[in-house]
């Protein structure tokens, strides 16, 4: 990337003229100045010249940009420096900018002068290349902004786009942190977050398109809905109609059929009716001898239980014991582990200190004696520069005595006369060859600069050259390496898919064989809990048998004394009834505990119990009755005698049957009703609020399972197991697929690495040639001006040597005389040898002074880092003691504790050898229990199951009789002729009345009333009880023998079906003679409406697909800067936050809280910081420089993504203390390098101290105007 190398300044703000702030080659230039300086207007002109729009720039308009040349004396200058007129009566002064237009005594006064009409700002930007981009913004006179671009008029769009192509993104603003903004970035909301994040990563560009694309999409799906529910109607018309066409013909048909199948199924129903009365009552006969032999030997095994119990309690009670002791064991040891842990971890800690001071101490005592072997040359290297410096002294001595000729006084003042008579003479001439020599030592350095620039680019030419080669050698070998590495992809990849495809295959197979398992298991799982609830009801009703044959003033369990009024409140009557459901109502608190205590000695369960005399009732609230008219009271939803009245409102109370969800949160949430509201399909909202809802296992109570379908049910679960277990396992598929993966990711980096490179070298190499270009183009200029030059330097030299052979004339002339007294040559010798020696011994005195001050100020920098460096190693050696001491002192503590565990671990073994023996003990005294318990139960069984098996036969009986007699009451009233045998009494004379007798005679042998006597409940239990077949034969030589043999229910289900499937088709045959007509009419309507649905559905889809296109496209981009950003802001948080006494820094992690992933954008992001030391806390918890940091590792993270080449930051420090100003100078300067340049306006000495270069802003008051100096820092810090 390339750099700002400097801004300049027209009349911008407190800028008066023309001003330039240079960043030259410097990679972090700190902006410095006091209050009021006008520092901060330097940020407002970059951001100016950079596209900003003048309401982030702290004015209104563009003219208040504009430097103005008015200012008040008594005006007070502001922080941006901006002047500010005092108040003058009640009226605000105006702000200006700029140099005051007149003198003090004009104080008040228009001012005279014209202001500024027009302002400029002017980037100059170095592109990778080296060449310079003039970027220039102007006010002008009318307000409006210009565009410029290297001097070229362009648009604000052309602009920006020149801008972006150097990653410079105005929108984003990814180049500019203005004062204040760091806390507002870390105090934003996720969803102002998600935008920013938007912002950079582009996809807020498609977030119109986005929006108007789901609404569309929404309507084409709601009309494309609209359409298919209008064809399907217009179908279900056409099946209708053509229906109807057919039901005339199969009317009188299935009269006849229903007629015969009606006679066929009574006739079955009375022949097994009978056939189960003459079985059962034989089967009661038998049972009666084997229930009295069983009741006689039970009494011996109850005594033999209760001694075994005593003796499980005795050892269940020491094996407690022994087992809490063990616990206390176990936890002294994990205890002592924990301790262990932390001793641990210090010696750890401390060996690798110890390791690394070691290592240190090497390396800073190796370089001190590096240094000390330094000290000791420059010391011999200065003695051998004073030996030779006094040697040639003494030489220059003997030479000037032996070459020297000396002149007498007289001889002297002879040759001064003649030099001033020649100077008389050649006058003229000197004056000409002095001229001449000035202007050819002039012109010798310029033919020497010119010589050294065409040397330099003729350098430059072949290193540019050979590195233009090297880069076009590289980027072939780039090349190859993509081609090379596409194809072996390409095999990767082929070779994971079909792994993967396998694999998922096999994965397939297993989930199906796992859903069909399942659903099997549930099947399973259903059938005998159905078993079971069946037995338990069975249970349930012979004991309420038992109990009312037995115990006067039963009356049956709740639900059988009352039935809702209507089939709709069949759900919500018992929902409210609950618990209650199956509890047993009596008339008197006596009867209640006399069945209790049958219950408990029979062991067959336990009954809750209503007593009508004792129960306690409240009225009901009379003030909710038609309250609302979809709700009613659940006590007025039921049919109940009213002698039951007071247990029917114990059980319902209050509740209300509401017909809707709706009308039940109304009355209890809106009008505060405390009570249960029950809706009709089992919602329930409790007094509390609690709602409850959803359909319980009470729905599965009648179902039946026979053993033939368990069966079938278990022999599929095991083929289903056996199918799961033969797959092949997929855990070598999976390692083989990972295997495979890692080196396609490995290929797959090469490739991108190989590729970039490629496109890098390829950029490169472009950028060399116009270098190159650009070089030889320059050698080219200069070289015909070099040639010309030095052409020209030798034409003046030989002009000076015709000048001084003039002069010389003149000398030889007048010294003549004198040369021929002293045997000279000529005058010119003599002054020549003179002159030489003397400037020899100048010169070769400089010579050795510059070489001894060189080795003293270097043996003067040695002998400091010799110092510096013995006591980094005295401090090393002795934190190296320290750590020393420490390790052994934890290993002695350790080794303590390990005993101390070892002797607890001990004791834990003997105990658990204890324990284990006590549990053998008790084991056995559990597995005696048990054995006397199964004997007892064994017993029980056999006599509850032969008292059982007696009244399922009496049941039986009486349950056939009533059967049978409702059957023939059925015939008589429905009309059915049964075929009767001969001699038998016609159905006419059948009694419609007789079960209401029958029932009139069991009220009064259950009379309360009647006088107790003693009598034999087996007797009782057991009476059989004599039927009445009402002289009625049926003559059954009609019915078939496959129908006489099977009894099964499926075979009446089967008849039922018969009748039913007959009377149901009876009952929807109803024929429509205008069925045909419009039959026809619905089909034209079915046309229109295929053509308008299948447009519809055209449409919808073409909507669906545009819009994921944008949806895709908006994701990709958000999730790859999220995912970039995600992955910096950990590194660069612990960057800023990492310290000598914290190395690790704190922690910092963005969250997205979107629920979908498809739409990432959606959710929000969540920004985290957790500061070093210190436990999770929310942004707005942060102190104002733990805000300031989290906020500017976010700013370093997010500008990673699209880094621009410069980056502005103005004050970010004001918050910060000393450290952690030092911790952001530190990350400053650790990241600023070329492609990277920062631009830091900071009043911290901190922060701008490790600058490159200082830009200082001050105030000039005379002209009224902002000044500026740069000082680059780099030349006043060590190499």
């Amino acid at each position: 990337m390339g750099k700002l190398i400097r801004l300049e300044l027209c009349n911008f703000k407190s800028y008066k003229g023309h001003h330039a702030l240079l960043f030259g080659n410097a990679n972090w230039t700190s902006i410095i100045g006091p209050n009021g300086s006008g520092k901060s207007n330097s940020m407002d002109a970059i951001s100016f010249v950079l596209g900003i729009k003048s309401s982030h720039l702290r004015s209104t308009h563009l003219r208040d940009l504009i430097y103005r040349g008015r200012i008040l004396k008594t005006s007070k200058v502001t922080a941006d420096g901006n002047a500010e007129e005092p108040q003058q009566n009640g009226i605000s002064g105006a702000r200006t900018n700029g140099d005051d237009a007149g003198n003090d005594d004009d104080v008040g006064t228009q001012s005279q002068r014209q202001d500024a009409t027009t302002a400029w700002v002017m980037a100059v930007y170095e592109d990778d290349a080296g060449e310079e981009q003039h970027w220039k913004r102007t006010i002008t006179s009318a307000g409006q902004s210009e565009y410029r671009i290297n001097n070229r008029n362009v648009t604000a769009k052309e602009y920006n786009e020149v801008l972006e192509a150097e990653n410079i993104l105005i929108k984003a603003r990814n180049f500019l942190v203005f004062q204040g903004d760091v806390e507002a970035i870390a105090s934003q909301t996720p969803k102002e977050l998600t935008r920013l994040v938007e912002q950079i990563s582009g996809s807020l560009d498609y977030k119109a398109d986005y929006d108007s694309l789901e609404e569309e999409k929404e309507k084409a799906l709601e009309d494309l809905q609209f359409k298919s529910t209008q064809r399907r109607g217009i179908n279900a018309e056409i099946k209708t109609y053509g229906d109807q066409k057919t039901e005339a013909d199969d009317y009188n048909k299935k009269q006849d059929e229903r007629d015969a199948a009606v006679i066929d199924h009574v006739l079955w129903k009375l022949y097994h009716f009978q056939q189960v009365i003459e079985e059962s009552e034989q089967e009661i006969q038998r049972h009666q001898e084997e229930l009295k032999e069983q009741r006689r030997g039970i009494q011996k095994y109850e005594g033999s239980l209760d001694d075994a119990k005593k003796d499980q309690t005795k050892a269940h009670k020491e094996l407690q014991k022994a087992e809490r002791s063990i616990n206390s064991t176990e936890k002294r040891i994990d205890d002592k582990m924990h301790d262990l842990v932390p001793v641990d971890e210090k010696i750890e800690v401390s060996s690798k200190n110890l390791e690394k001071y070691n290592k240190r101490t090497t390396e800073v005592s190796k370089e001190r004696d590096n240094q000390a072997k330094t000290v000791e040359q420059l010391r011999k290297s200065l003695n051998t520069v004073a030996k030779a410096q006094k040697k040639w002294d003494d030489d220059f001595q003997k030479l000037s005595q032996s070459q020297g000729k000396q002149l007498g006084n007289g001889d002297m003042q002879e040759y001064n006369r003649l030099k001033a008579d020649v100077d008389k003479r050649a006058a003229t001439s000197k004056i000409q060859v002095d001229s001449l020599m000035r202007q050819c030592k002039t012109d010798e350095e310029t033919v020497a600069n010119l010589k050294a620039n065409v040397d330099d680019s003729s350098r430059q030419v072949d290193r540019l050259s050979g590195e233009l080669a090297d880069i076009q050698n590289r980027r072939k070998a780039a090349t190859a390496k993509v081609k090379e590495v596409s194809p072996q992809i390409e095999n990767k990849k082929k070779e994971i898919n079909s792994i993967t495809s396998e694999r998922l295959k096999v994965s397939q197979k297993q989930t199906e064989l796992d859903e069909k398992l399942h659903g099997v298991l549930q099947k399973l799982l259903e059938a005998n809990d159905g078993r079971q609830q069946s037995r338990k009801e069975m249970q349930q009703k012979e004991v309420i048998a038992t109990l009312k044959r037995i115990f006067p003033g039963v009356r049956g369990r709740v639900h059988e004394l009352c039935r809702p009024k209507q089939k709709k409140y069949d759900t919500a009557v018992s929902t409210v009834l609950g618990r209650n459901f199956d509890t047993i109502v009596v008339d008197n608190e006596k009867a209640a505990k006399d069945c209790i205590q049958y219950l408990r000695d029979q062991r067959i369960g336990r009954a809750d119990f209503i007593p009508l005399d004792t129960i306690q009732v409240k009225g009901v609230n009379s003030s909710m009755k038609g309250m609302h008219k979809h709700m009613r009271l659940a006590i007025d939803t039921i049919d109940y005698d009213s002698s039951l009245e007071r247990a029917m409102l114990s059980v319902c109370g209050n509740a209300m049957v509401c017909d809707d969800l709706q009308t039940a949160r109304h009355l209890c949430f809106e009008r505060h009703i405390e009570a249960k509201a029950v809706t009709l399909d089992g919602t329930v909202i409790h007094k509390a609020g609690l709602m409850t809802g959803g359909r319980g296992k009470d729905d599965r109570n009648n179902r039946k399972w026979d053993d033939t379908e368990i069966d079938n049910l278990t022999k599929l679960k095991d083929n289903l197991m056996a199918q799961i277990h033969a797959l092949p396992n997929d855990r070598k598929a999976i390692t083989d697929e990972e295997v495979l993966r890692g080196e396609l990711v490995g290929l797959e980096q090469q490739n991108a690495y190989a590729h970039e490179e490629s496109k890098a070298l390829e950029k490169n190499e472009e950028s060399k040639k116009k270098e190159l270009k650009f070089v030889q183009s320059q050698l080219k200029e200069m070289r015909p001006k070099y040639e010309s030059q030095a052409a020209d330097l030798a034409t003046l030299k030989q002009r000076i040597e015709d000048s001084q052979d003039e002069v010389g004339k003149i000398e030889d002339q007048v010294f003549a005389a004198f040369c021929k007294k002293h045997k000279f040559d000529n005058i010119r010798v003599y002054d020549k040898q003179q002159g030489s020696l003397q400037q020899e011994a100048r010169d070769k005195k400089l010579e050795f002074d510059k070489q001894k001050n060189t080795l003293e100020n270097q043996i003067s920098f040695e002998e400091n880092r010799l110092q510096s460096t013995s006591a980094r190693v005295s401090s090393l050696q002795a934190q190296h003691q320290r750590d020393e001491e420490l390790i052994a002192a934890l290993n002695e503590e350790k080794e303590a504790m390990q005993t101390e565990l070892d002797n607890i671990r001990d004791e834990l073994e003997t105990a658990k050898s204890k324990v284990s023996d006590l549990k053998t003990s008790y084991d056995k005294q559990v597995e005696r229990v048990a054995s006397q318990r199964r004997e007892l139960q064994e017993r029980s069984k056999k006599i509850d199951f032969i008292a059982k098996e007696v009244s399922k036969h009496e049941a039986d009986v009486q349950r056939n009789a009533s059967q049978r007699y409702a059957q023939l009451r059925k015939c008589k009233i429905e009309g059915i002729k049964l075929p009767l045998t001969a001699g038998s009494k016609q159905l006419d004379s059948l009694p419609l009345d007789d079960v209401l007798r029958e029932q009139q005679q069991g009220g009064a042998e259950d009379d309360p009333d009647a006088m107790d006597v003693d009598v034999d409940p087996d007797a009782s239990l057991l009476a059989p009880k004599e039927t009445n077949d009402y002289g009625i034969s049926v003559d059954f030589t009609d019915l078939s023998e496959e129908l006489q043999e099977d009894d099964s229910r499926s075979q009446d289900e089967t008849l039922q079906k018969i009748i039913a499937s007959l009377n149901a088709e009876l009952s929807q045959l109803n024929p429509n003679m205008r069925a045909i007509d419009r039959l026809h009419t619905a089909e034209g309507r079915l046309k229109q409406i295929d053509t308008s649905y299948r447009e519809a559905q055209r449409f919808a889809r073409e909507t669906t697909e545009a819009f994921e296109t944008v949806r895709e496209k908006r994701a990709h981009l958000f999730e790859k800067a999220y995912q970039h950003i995600h992955d910096e802001i950990k590194p660069v948080y612990r960057a800023l936050t990492t310290s000598e006494a914290v190395p690790l820094g704190g922690q910092a992690y963005l969250d997205n809280e979107a629920q979908d992933d498809s739409k990432p954008f959606d959710g929000g992001l969540r920004y985290h910081a957790m500061p070093p030391l210190k436990r999770f806390r929310d942004m707005e918890a942060l102190s104002g420089g733990e805000k300031t940091i989290a906020a500017l590792a976010l700013l370093f993270a997010i500008h990673s993504y699209a880094p621009s080449p410069f980056f502005v930051l103005d004050e970010v420090d004001a918050a910060l203390d000393v450290a952690n100003v030092a911790k952001v100078a530190r990350y400053l300067r650790n990241h600023a390098r070329p492609g990277m340049q920062f631009i830091v306006i900071s009043l911290k000495t901190g922060l701008f101290q490790e600058s490159d270069a200082l830009v200082g802003v001050h105030r000039d008051q005379g002209a009224n105007s902002s000044r500026t100096v740069t000082l680059d820092l780099r030349k006043y810090r060590p190499n």
